[in-house]
């Protein structure tokens, strides 16, 4: 069994040289958590406020979060706490813009082929895509956190007894943040395709390399002022999509 939060733990050691500097700002938000460097790149990723701690105070940390160490707020990308791991994984997806050069810009449905003979196993309700992956596919299977089956919507917690049945895999990067992707991606191990998915995708290929993760779909912000004002106002991705370009990765 993977022990959890490793592939986290790898990404913050790997950008560690590269957190130089200082945070500009950093916004909580509803949805999600922004964070700008000095130099203007910025990150996004999404906020658990549903596991936040109780309270008046969501966030525990050292304040004030800007001026921080870049290095420091890295850091929290592992933590168990889920805000302070949505501000250090904002942080790493800062430090990580503009992405790679070989990552293609578009939606993930341009770039996943899916045939008439697969069943899809999507890990978090991604609902833009559902239509389409049901029109393609030959059955789609959704797991999200509910406590009982919705329909084809079933508990996360049976993901891993239906996902080695599946020969697609399309998996939320908020696995990451609150650190169930491993055993997830050990379910995957005969999976065609391994997708990780959504705007706290990590576009880091190297921390994946031992894992069936095939592709990597996530997002470069483009207009960093521009995100952290609809952060700051509850938005989600309807809001910031002007402001973000969605990038793939095929890795291997």
């Amino acid at each position: 069994m993977s022990e959890p939060g490793a592939i986290v733990r790898k990404l913050t050691a790997a950008l560690g040289p590269r957190a130089q500097g200082r945070v500009a700002q950093v916004v909580v938000g509803l949805g999600y958590t922004a964070a700008m460097l000095e130099d203007g790149r910025t990150g996004v990723a999404y906020t658990f406020r549903d596991q936040a701690k109780g309270g008046c105070a969501a966030f525990g940390g050292k304040r004030p979060l800007a001026g921080q160490k870049a290095s420091e707020l890295l850091n929290l990308a592992a933590s168990r706490d889920p805000i302070e791991a949505a501000v250090g994984m904002s942080v790493a997806n800062a430090l990580l813009s503009p992405g790679p050069a070989q990552a293609s810009a578009g939606d993930i449905l341009d770039v996943l082929a899916i045939t008439p003979e697969d069943t899809v196993g999507m890990v978090g309700f991604f609902g833009p895509l559902v239509p389409e992956v049901r029109r393609r596919a030959g059955r789609l299977v959704i797991f999200e956190r509910v406590d009982l089956p919705q329909g084809e919507i079933l508990p996360q917690d049976q993901a891993q007894k239906y996902l080695p049945k599946c020969q697609v895999a399309v998996i939320s990067a908020t696995t990451l943040l609150n650190q169930t992707l491993g055993p997830l991606l050990e379910a995957c191990a005969t999976c065609r395709e391994v997708v990780l998915l959504g705007p706290s995708t990590p576009l880091y290929p190297e921390i994946f390399a031992d894992t069936p993760v095939t592709m990597l779909s996530g997002v470069v912000v483009r207009n960093g002022a521009g995100l952290l004002q609809v952060v700051a106002e509850a938005g989600g991705t309807r809001q910031f999509s002007p402001m973000v370009d969605k990038k793939n990765l095929r890795l291997g």
